[in-house]
């Protein structure tokens, strides 16, 4: 059963990786959410983070609200309520596929998860010319300016910057592009060394 309470000033402020907590949720002895202002998650006493499986385990104890969260639920079901429990399977499979796999001894396939689904995109297009970023182009109507680079890689800190691209795509064919990312065809895509309308910053995708 949940039980929610507030923090109030004169209380002991509890610092999370998010800053300073404004509201507490307890799940449940041991499983406490805490909301800031910009971010919030789950905090586990020692005793319940020892309980959970050791692929799901975060040793500080923090699970972040976006994704991380569906780790705990997952391993605490009786805590949360069946749309809950619902939501945590399937931000495990979508975002933390191996931690899924480790704790069911499941194998999913690309398509049930989308971490899986985006790896499998880049391994098979490791070699390919992938779109990293897109705008409207003023100098070419009705067409798409797209930088890409080989396998879709970007910058990194402490190497060097990949090569980049630019190319020419139909609006149509672009806005068509599937949920990992575009592939170029150097046999269709015309090579863009025209003024490009990345430098005016108008109309960015």
């Amino acid at each position: 059963m949940q039980r929610e309470r507030m923090i109030f000033p004169d209380e002991r402020p509890v610092h999370t990786p998010w800053g300073v907590a404004d509201y507490a949720r307890e799940f449940a002895e041991g499983i406490v959410f805490y909301g800031t202002p910009s971010h919030g998650g789950f905090k586990l006493s020692a005793e319940r983070l020892a309980q959970m499986h050791s692929a799901l385990r975060d040793k500080d104890g923090w699970f972040e609200e976006d994704c991380a969260w569906a780790k705990v639920a997952f391993a605490f079901r009786e805590c949360f309520n069946d749309e809950q429990q619902e939501a945590a399977i399937r931000t495990l499979k979508d975002w933390c596929p191996d931690e899924y796999e480790a704790v069911t001894g499941k194998t999913l396939a690309p398509g049930a998860s989308h971490i899986k689904g985006q790896r499998l995109f880049h391994e098979c297009h490791a070699q390919d010319w992938v779109v990293i970023s897109a705008i409207r182009s003023d100098q070419h109507p009705g067409v798409v300016e797209c930088i890409a680079t080989l396998g879709g890689k970007r910058a990194e800190w402490g190497r060097s910057d990949p090569e980049r691209r630019c190319y020419l795509v139909p609006d149509a064919e672009y806005d068509g592009r599937g949920k990992f990312g575009f592939v170029i065809d150097p046999d269709r895509h015309v090579l863009c060394d025209s003024p490009s309308s990345f430098l005016s910053g108008k109309a960015a995708q």
